[in-house]
């Protein structure tokens, strides 16, 4: 947790705001509440974009503001401003007030404290020059052509984030975080005839830029993705049917997150729309499935050392031993529910109100050599990386396009395929995994996920996994 006094100076003292007076505003508006804080914000962000050796964009924005939410039962109002004035901060304080309409609430008592540091303080955005970024795009385009002649075309950008925020409770307890983010990101483009693929390769982190200037890293991303359009260009059409599935380490947990994970937040399992509503304690996997949902891994992209409620993040046993064990919660549908805040409430911005959402979601390893895995299967897919995919949260249902995949032929990996989508039910499918690698490997650091019109920097990963019986939607017989 960063020192309030590094805050201090972006939210008071910029701002001729007195800190005392804030906290009373606050404490009047929620009194008889539930709950509810004061979110302030203050960020920093900038994104350069290279296509065909050119600056395609280039952006940089500052915003700041606030949010004052108060929750009186299962109601919230909530109120937001992009100015930072005491007496914008008092009107948006009226407004909130009305959700309690004579409502007198316990007020829930404040999240525990912690001063761990997950992360540097440090701005990405203000130690590289511009000039040194632009550069560093240029190289990434010369490079990428310089390595095979069928490369025509090169897309690279470089984005970097530093928020810093302050979280005000009624009883005027205050913490801070400052929060960096770093995303570098390739694509290429290779033809051969008439026809043309694509790859692509990320990376990226709370922490600064240095790491993606070093050519050690940014190459590996180029040949990365070079890789994966080269596979692409020769691939055949996807066979289709039921079959086996092994599904590579890393980036494809985004299936785990995405088919298991979001029916495991809190909200959707109070409101009994997720296909996991009061299952806790019953079987939902395999026997040795256990999945976690951890924000507290340094420098990772879905880390927060606390979240956007003021809640230290955890390590949250979702699924232990394929026992459903626990949802992640914000501070509202924990008390619902009777549970424990988990750290997992989070907002876009301080124009959203926090809802509960994922930060590294991911399965343990197992103890399977990934030889061992491919080997077992005569006949089936070997899913290496996804694009995109859809879930419904309620059933359960869900449909992953496999951006690199292969076929499993007599236990050996054989020829790439193209269009391979895998089609299936989220709580079904954890029931379907057979084997567990012991490979277990997060994502490089790209993630976004959406909810509700909110986008959050997350985390996946998973070990190899084989997955027994799935369906696969492909162009193929």
């Amino acid at each position: 947790m960063t020192d309030l006094a590094a805050t201090d100076e972006l939210f008071f003292e910029r701002t001729g705001m007195e800190p005392s007076r804030v906290e009373a505003i606050v404490a009047e508006a929620l009194a008889g509440m539930d709950d509810g804080e004061l979110f302030l914000e203050y960020s920093q962000s900038e994104s350069l974009a290279l296509d065909d050796g050119r600056i395609k964009s280039a952006s940089f924005d500052t915003t700041q503001g606030f949010g004052l939410r108060a929750v009186a039962g299962e109601a919230a109002g909530y109120a937001h401003a992009s100015d930072l004035s005491e007496p914008t901060i008092r009107r948006a304080a009226a407004t909130v007030c009305a959700v309690a309409s004579g409502y007198n609430g316990l007020m829930a008592g404040p999240p525990p404290g912690t001063n761990r540091s997950l992360y540097t303080d440090q701005n990405p955005l203000g130690l590289v020059d511009l000039a040194a970024k632009t550069r560093l795009l240029a190289e990434i385009d010369a490079y990428a052509r310089s390595r095979d002649p069928r490369v025509k075309q090169v897309m690279a950008s470089l984005s970097g984030v530093w928020q810093a925020v302050q979280i005000i409770r009624a009883d005027g307890r205050r913490v801070a975080d400052i929060r960096p983010l770093v995303r570098l990101g390739v694509s290429v483009v290779v033809g051969e005839g008439d026809r043309m693929e694509t790859g692509s390769s990320g990376s990226g982190g709370r922490m600064a830029y240095a790491r993606y200037l070093d050519p050690a890293h940014w190459k590996k991303e180029v040949d990365e993705a070079l890789r994966q359009a080269l596979v692409n260009l020769g691939a055949v059409p996807a066979p289709a049917g039921e079959m086996i599935v092994v599904l590579g380490p890393g980036w494809p947990g985004v299936m785990l997150h995405e088919a298991v994970g979001h029916g495991l937040e809190g909200d959707f399992n109070r409101k009994k729309t997720s296909a996991f509503s009061g299952m806790i304690g019953q079987r939902v996997a395999s026997k040795g499935v256990t999945v976690v949902d951890d924000g507290t891994l340094p420098d990772r992209r879905g880390s927060l050392t606390v979240d956007d409620e003021g809640t230290p993040t955890n390590c949250t046993v979702l699924i232990e031993d394929g026992i459903l064990k626990g949802y992640m919660q914000d501070r509202m549908n924990a008390r619902l529910l009777g549970a424990a805040p988990t750290g997992n409430g989070r907002r876009q911005s301080f124009a959203h109100a926090p809802m509960p959402r994922m930060t590294n979601t991911y399965m343990l390893a197992g103890n399977r050599d990934p030889k061992e895995i491919i080997a077992s299967v005569d006949r089936g897919l070997y899913a290496v990386n996804f694009g995109g995919g859809q879930v419904d949260i309620t059933s359960g249902k869900f449909v992953f396009s496999a951006s690199e995949a292969y076929l499993i032929e007599n236990g050996k990996v054989g020829p790439a395929v193209k269009g391979a989508t895998l089609i299936g039910n989220g709580p079904d499918a954890m029931t379907k995994v057979t084997m567990i690698g012991n490979d277990l490997a997060l994502d490089n650091g790209i993630g976004t996920c959406g909810k509700d019109g909110q986008g959050v920097p997350v985390g996946v990963g998973q070990p190899t996994l084989r997955m027994d019986g799935l369906t696969v939607g492909g162009t193929s017989a």
